[in-house]
This record gives structure tokens, sequence and C-alpha cells, in this order.
């Protein structure tokens, strides 16, 4: 049964969902996910979440977040995570209905700041925006290494001198 391929969509920190053919067995899935598996069943239809059990002990970058039916953030899956069918006793491969569904639902990379405590999750732009107009995540960090206001120089020291 390990040797068995199955379609599943795998979800990584930062990039679009993409669909890959893995095999079935355990080892298969904890090398997609870097570690133990843990599955998750948050959706009516029969998929799974595949994540690792750890990542967030480990400190592994968070993904994508997890909402309720009113759209309330409950959780963050943090780590590279798979979506896989559901069969009888076992994960198989996602239908194409399913497969697009959940491509489409994480489709949005999600960058995640602490701001007074609060955990805020922003999606990122794709990367042809960034190209023409800086991320708001761009202007912080040029801020952050401007020494002083646009247009008013800052004094040499004497060693610069």
């Amino acid at each position: 049964m390990d040797n068995e391929k199955i379609s599943v969509l795998v979800v990584e920190p930062e990039k679009k969902p993409y669909a890959k053919e893995i095999s079935s067995g355990l080892s298969s899935l904890q090398h997609e996910v870097g570690g133990y598996i843990q599955a998750v069943y948050p959706y009516e239809e029969p998929v799974a979440i595949i994540c690792d059990e750890e990542a967030k002990l480990k400190g592994s970058e968070l993904n994508r977040v997890l909402r309720d039916e009113d759209g309330k953030i409950y959780d963050v899956v943090a780590g590279t995570f798979l979506i896989v069918g559901l069969g009888e006793d076992d994960f198989t491969s996602l239908t194409p209905e399913h497969m697009k569904q959940f491509k489409e639902k994480f489709d949005t990379p999600e960058m995640f700041m602490r701001i007074n405590g609060k955990l805020v999750v922003l999606p990122m732009e794709e990367e042809r925006a960034k190209a023409k107009k800086p991320s708001v995540l761009q202007k912080l960090n040029d801020m952050k290494g401007m020494d002083s206001p646009a247009g008013i120089k800052k004094p040499h020291s004497k060693e610069e001198r």
C-alpha cells in the first residue's frame, strides 16, 4: 500500500499551493511536511489537512489561517501542509473538484505580524504586483533603514570627515 500514489495539494508558506503525486505511505507524508504527521479535519468535505504536529513548537514559519463559518480565525497552520482525500480507512487522492476548491481556498499566501500583542494576518501581494509597487512590508523595512526623514541629511560624525 505504501507504493500507491495519491494526488495531494501541497501548501507551503509564502507560496501558492500546487498539486503533487506522492506515495500514500507514512514516511512519504512525514517527508512532505517535515516531521511527525498530524491529521486535522476542519471541513465538511471528506478531506484532511496533514501537517507537522510539532511545527509550532519547532518555530516553523506560519503558513495559513483556519477560519470558522463566520470568517473568524481559530488556528494557524505552521510549516508546509497537505490537503488529502479521505477513504474508508486511509488517505486518498483529492477529487478534481476538491483539488480545485482547496487550491482556490489557499491560493493567496498570507503574512503574519504581531502588532500590540495581536496577530495580524495580511494577504501577500503577487510577485507581479510587488515588481510594480513596493508592498507594505517593503515600505516598513525601507523606513527602518532610513536614518532621518526624507530630505534632511544627518550630520557626519568626526570619523567620517
